[in-house]
């Protein structure tokens, strides 16, 4: 009986320890613009267990690195769904989409247009 629970203890103890205090992940967010960034950065690190959050204007990648004692991607992605951007897998929901500021309306042509003028302008 005693070695029984004390392999129990250990598989336990290992199960535990394969928890990622560090893990990383990449999603797809997207956002047209740096207050896109900001709103996308701060929904995640909001998020209990997230450490690290950034967010890439041009690629769309936001690479995370969190807790996965605390947390995981899904309920990451559930944050930013909540302030209204999507992801690769999700969609926000149109009552979060509407809360974004007109500039950020990513899912507007003419507004994603207007971000690759701009773009093009600071390049010159």
């Amino acid at each position: 009986m005693k070695k029984v629970l004390l392999g129990l203890l250990l598989f336990v103890g290992f199960a535990t320890y394969a928890q990622n205090k560090n893990a990383k992940a990449s999603l797809e967010v997207d956002g047209v613009c740096l207050m896109c960034k900001s709103r996308i950065e701060k929904a995640c690190l909001k998020t209990k267990g997230v450490k690290s959050a950034v967010w890439n204007v041009k690629t769309h990648e936001l690479k995370l690195i969190y807790d996965a004692r605390k947390t995981d991607v899904a309920t990451i992605e559930s944050s930013i769904l909540a302030v209204g951007h999507d992801t690769e897998a999700l969609k926000a929901t149109d009552e979060a989409y509407a809360s974004v500021h007109p500039c950020c309306r990513y899912r507007d042509e003419a507004v994603q247009d207007d971000h690759k003028v701009e773009e093009e302008e600071h390049q010159h």
